[in-house]
């Protein structure tokens, strides 16, 4: 009879199966849960070269709307819900408004909303030191900005940064299944694509191309811009408070992420609503929660106080 296959004989299968069920992460401990598993690089790979089918199927102003109207929704849950909602608790919402943002939150293929908490709730106690799993003064740059979540180690939740979290059978259902909806929405945007091509021609899509520039393409340019709040915002730019760590105040970087290039400010009080701190820095997210906040959706916005305003 066949011995029983190794577990580094299962490990393409188990690999393959994280794709789409997180619960299928193998255990590995010592070195190799800091290497990367290039099997999982694979899907990341592709889209980066899906990118080039830009090429192939031409453009349109109809896509490219597209693809920025959904950047914007989808960095608004990522500043708005992902980061000062679920990381940080800076105001309070209803259950249904906290799943729906979740959602969003997921369609940008940057994990479901429990890993992304833990890990930036781990990120702020251990910031720029060796225990800060995406320091750039440690690793450098490009650990920094794409090879951590690349490992055993960054695919992990932490289960015990959120235990106000993992509550929600929800959102450990979307956390454990965080593809499914990035899935769902690609497919989404080429029917939507196939439709207009044939019901507005004039329009000059198809689905190809609604694909490509709505997911693809939208979708890799809100990662790179997400991450250089790792990989640049703790390297380049003006520090106002002298906090433990290297972060630092970006305004370029505030403006593509809708306010977290404020990052100096955001670790001398992570827990506010609002990131940019002085009335010429520009923060969309505090004022998109502020008009969500008029319109009942959320409340209680945690203010910076006063006295830590005015420290430095």
């Amino acid at each position: 009879m066949r011995n029983r296959p190794s577990p580094a004989e299962h490990r393409p299968l188990t690999t393959v199966a994280q794709w789409f069920d997180t619960d299928a992460v193998r255990s590995c401990e010592g070195t190799d849960a800091e290497r990367i598993d290039w099997l999982r690089v694979i899907p990341f790979i592709g889209m980066h070269l899906a990118c080039l089918c830009v090429i192939w199927v031409g453009f349109s102003w109809t896509a490219l709307t597209v693809a920025a109207a959904l950047y914007a929704l989808r960095m608004f849950a990522l500043t708005g819900f992902y980061h000062r909602y679920f990381s940080h608790k800076a105001f309070k919402t209803a259950r249904a408004t906290q799943f729906l943002f979740a959602l969003i939150g997921a369609m940008c293929v940057q994990r479901g909303p429990l890993w992304w908490a833990a890990h930036h709730r781990n990120h702020h106690r251990h910031a720029d030191t060796p225990r800060d799993i995406h320091s750039p003064l440690h690793r450098g740059f490009l650990w920094s900005h794409m090879g951590w979540f690349l490992t055993p180690r960054g695919f992990r939740t932490d289960w015990s940064a959120i235990p106000d979290l993992r509550r929600y059978p929800e959102l450990r259902w979307l956390d454990r299944f965080d593809i499914l909806v990035p899935i769902l929405l690609a497919s989404g945007l080429f029917f939507l694509g196939r439709w207009l091509q044939l019901v507005h021609p004039a329009l000059h899509t198809s689905g190809a191309q609604m694909l490509v520039w709505g997911f693809f393409v939208s979708t890799v340019v809100l990662f790179h811009a997400t991450v250089t709040i790792n990989s640049l915002a703790h390297r380049f730019g003006s520090r106002r408070f002298a906090t433990r760590d290297n972060s630092r105040n970006n305004w370029l970087l505030a403006l593509i992420t809708f306010g977290e290039g404020w990052h100096n400010n955001h670790h001398h009080f992570p827990g506010a609503a609002r990131q940019g701190f002085r009335w010429w820095e520009f923060d969309v997210t505090y004022y998109l929660l502020r008009l969500f906040a008029a319109c009942g959706l959320v409340w209680d916005l945690k203010p910076v106080p006063a006295g830590l305003r005015r420290a430095r």
